[in-house]
């Protein structure tokens, strides 16, 4: 993860910090193309690691807003069994109909356009649904990656914390 902040610092994004071994990184820029920026994150990534990267950006004002459009607020919802999928591009109301289609009780998933939060009671080990969702996005082409409740938290409050800087 040193090695990925470095990468981030390299290409002028201020204060990067990494949150666990799968790629969350919170930084400053000034850049406000966040299209642009996710290209150059996916070039420099590539030339730096050999695989393509499909980055996925959120300003904090938008991870912010991941906490109002959760649908499980206010339940009972184990926040390990309670994922949010952040996608690349918004999806249109009949592709997100399309997409959450293919889940099935006790299972739940709902999309606020830009997020599918999922609720997965018995666990994501055995569920079908990841596969189901990742073949429903590919067919659109649009990126997906998810973090569990407890990862969204921790990144919100990196990045709160970043913004006192």
């Amino acid at each position: 993860m040193d090695d990925l902040r470095a990468l981030y610092e390299s290409l002028g994004l201020r204060n990067p910090q990494s949150y666990i071994q799968s790629g969350n990184v919170v930084f400053q820029t000034g850049q406000k193309d966040l299209g642009k920026l996710a290209a150059s994150l996916n070039h420099a990534i590539e030339s730096r690691y050999g695989f393509r990267a499909d980055t996925v950006l959120r300003t904090r004002a938008e991870m912010k807003g991941v906490l109002t459009t959760n649908p499980f607020a206010g339940r009972p919802v184990d926040p390990a069994k309670n994922l949010v999928l952040f996608l690349s591009e918004a999806l249109s109301a009949e592709a997100a109909a399309a997409v959450c289609a293919v889940c099935a009780a006790p299972e739940e998933l709902h999309c606020d356009g830009r997020h599918l939060h999922c609720h997965f009671p018995d666990g994501m080990g055995r569920s079908k649904l990841p596969m189901a969702i990742e073949k429903q996005l590919k067919k659109l082409g649009i990126v997906g990656t998810g973090r569990n409740w407890n990862t969204v938290l921790k990144l919100i409050e990196i990045a709160e914390n970043l913004e006192g800087n």
